[in-house]
């Protein structure tokens, strides 16, 4: 690989100053520890796996109601157990952090601000416990949530999850179906609701909805019912927020139920547009230490920051979220559209509070981009340190668009990790430069490499992703997958023992890396694998082109087939010049092989309610697989969008 432009370059102020630089010290000093560089910080805590887990226990200060026996009662994959015996509260490690000098919550709509001090926190979470208390909820009872991301979401997870109960939520726009073939899964005890939201300067009522969803969650005790869209909105048989807020006894303290590490904490959902979704159960002592440790050493979250993501309730980045509380950041929330009422909005937001740690998507960083917009002629950055980046692979031009609009002075954390393990495996590195289109390397405690077809580890070629030993975020099980058949199957059946992610991974001799797409949507190109990416990377340098998704079909006599799906800008016609320029930028920047076959212009690219494009799925509908087996439209953001290429592919046969 030829080295990459370097856009940043950590400063021995900010390396001293950094949460890993006091981590290395402590490990000096109290386990007579040192290390030349990351690389061999990073190795050891692979190879040491259960020192290094141990470690952060002593570091972090972890509040145990009873001792751990061990750290790791086994490597096997599944089948973990870590920290045996001992008992914890994830949400008792946020309230720690309780203080009078800075605000719990900051929160932005399209319409209206407000903060959330720790106090009014802590009474609303206090209400919300005594009330699901009077209902007899505890330990191993289900609480879920239909709710956008609004301060009241938090609080009620807060309340769950200190009473040793499960929480689970679907944002709003998901629809009735989507949202029951989720929540029963689980059986869940009690129902949280909100009326309706905004976006993008209109409301959408849900009250339907919510009285549908409620009539097929069979076994709900009772619904409490948030009027947000509406202050004045009611809903029959529902317990009202405003009732449950008013009754709280202040004088009862939060209850914080010490459970077992390995004790559910919540249920994330897979996309589901393949089959049912994966019900995926993370633990209360996994999901805190990773919690602490990605957002400490590898967000460089310090007491006191203001840290953003934008995400909804449906995205894992939204659990991921609470772990700013857990350091001691107040968290920013914003329910809306990134888009209204200008695309200005999230950085005039961050200009203003101000954000230090404003996190988005790789999509939303490109549409910014290829609006040529430049905030920074009009806002001041000065207080954001750093921009997070995930969802999909962040395009090199988009590096250095950050650099140019935002600030030379941004550390710019590209990552990747997903809902299976609530975390990211791979990310920002507080001592390395960041280098354009890279990510900057694997994070303390996960052993990552990328393997070849048949297991041998390769550096500086295409393979995919593998985690060698287990990590303590990994699913405990999938919800009703008794026999783990369906984890199993999900993760270890390629490489028996050892996780396979399903992405395309290159890393360099010098520990970056790029993830070059699913490898389930691996194009096998005259034999050669191209990961998606390289493709979308080329594409989105090209300004007249909004979106794109990319497909390689084979063909029963051994051949295959290459069509490139095209999304426009208003006005923009796929003409013989446009094509022309698409193939030649795609043979001359990367090869003749990653030239497509046929080129169509669509409506619209079609994506999961997480935000991932549907390759895989609309593959499955040109190779004739029966529709809607192959794909369901309710767990599509846009399903119109389906519907498109349903119809072209009923017009258009690719597999000739």
């Amino acid at each position: 690989m030829d080295k990459p432009k370097i856009l940043w370059q950590p400063s021995e102020n900010f390396i001293n100053q950094s949460n890993l630089k006091h981590y290395e010290q402590w490990l000096a000093q109290h386990k007579n520890l040192y290390f030349e560089n990351y690389q061999a910080l990073w190795e050891w805590s692979t190879d040491a796996v259960e020192d290094f887990w141990e470690s952060l226990w002593c570091y972090f200060d972890i509040i145990a109601h009873s001792p751990y026996q061990k750290v790791l009662s086994s490597y096997d994959m599944p089948g973990a157990v870590w920290f045996e015996g001992a008992t914890l509260n994830y949400a008792e490690h946020i309230f720690r952090r309780k203080n009078d000098e800075r605000p719990a919550i900051l929160f932005q709509n399209e319409t209206s601000q407000k903060t959330i001090e720790w106090d009014r926190l802590s009474l609303e979470v206090q209400a919300v416990q005594q009330y699901l208390q009077a209902l007899g909820v505890g330990k191993n009872d289900r609480v879920v949530a239909y709710l956008p991301n609004i301060p009241e979401a938090m609080v009620c997870f807060l309340a769950v999850n200190a009473l040793g109960a499960i929480w689970s939520c679907c944002a709003p726009d998901f629809g009735v179906e989507t949202v029951v073939e989720r929540l029963a899964q689980i059986d869940p005890c009690v129902f949280i609701a909100v009326d309706g939201y905004q976006y993008n300067g209109k409301p959408y009522s849900r009250l339907e909805e919510v009285g549908q969803i409620r009539t097929k969650l069979a076994n709900i005790r009772q619904t409490l019912f948030i009027p947000y869209l509406n202050p004045n909105a009611t809903l029959p048989n529902a317990v009202m927020w405003d009732t449950v807020i008013s009754s709280v006894q202040p004088e009862i303290p939060l209850k914080f139920v010490a459970v077992p590490f390995d004790h559910p904490i919540w249920v994330l959902y897979s996309s589901g547009t393949t089959g049912k979704p994966k019900a995926i159960t993370h633990s209360h002592g996994g999901v805190l230490l990773e919690h602490l440790k990605y957002m400490t050493f590898h967000n460089d979250v310090h007491v006191g920051d203001n840290f953003f993501w934008f995400t909804t309730t449906g995205w894992m980045m939204w659990n991921f979220l609470q772990a700013s509380l857990l350091v001691g950041a107040t968290a920013v929330l914003f329910d809306g559209s990134p888009t209204y009422p200008s695309i200005n909005v999230l950085w005039e937001m961050a200009a203003k509070l101000p954000i230090h740690h404003f996190g988005t998507s790789a999509p939303f960083l490109t549409a910014c981009m290829k609006q040529a917009l430049k905030p920074n002629h009009q806002l001041d950055f000065s207080a954001l340190r750093t921009i997070g980046s995930t969802g999909s692979p962040l395009p090199p031009e988009t590096f250095e668009w950050v650099y140019e609009a935002i600030s030379d002075n941004i550390w710019l954390c590209s990552m990747s990790g997903g809902t299976d393990v609530c975390t990211a495996f791979v990310g920002g590195i507080p001592y390395l430069p960041v280098q354009k289109g890279m990510i900057q390397g694997v994070v303390l405690g996960c052993a990552l490499f990328a393997y070849s077809e048949s297991g041998e580890r390769l550096s500086g070629v295409l393979g995919e992703m593998v985690i060698e030993k287990p990590m303590p975020s990994m699913p405990i099980y999938f919800w009703n997958d008794v026999d783990n058949s369906r984890y199993r199957s999900s993760y270890f059946d390629v490489f028996p023992n050892k996780w396979r992610h399903g992405d395309w991974i290159r890393i360099a001799d010098d520990g970056a890396l790029i993830i070059q797409g699913r490898s389930d949507a691996t194009l096998n190109r005259k034999g050669v694998r191209i990961g998606t990416a390289e493709i979308y990377n080329v594409l989105d340098k090209i300004y007249t082109i909004k979106d794109s998704l990319v497909l390689n079909l084979e063909l029963e006599n051994g051949d295959d087939v290459m069509p490139l799906f095209l999304v426009l800008q208003d006005g923009v016609a796929l003409d013989d010049a446009l094509q022309h320029t698409i193939r030649q930028s795609l043979k001359t920047q990367c090869s003749p092989r990653h030239v497509p076959d046929i080129i169509f212009a669509v409506p619209d690219i079609p994506y999961t309610l997480s935000g991932k494009k549907m390759e895989v799925p609309i593959k499955k509908i040109f190779m004739n697989m029966e529709y809607p087996i192959s794909t369901n439209r309710e767990a599509v953001r846009n399903p119109e969008a389906i519907d498109y290429f349903v119809a072209l592919s009923k017009v258009v046969s690719l597999l000739k």
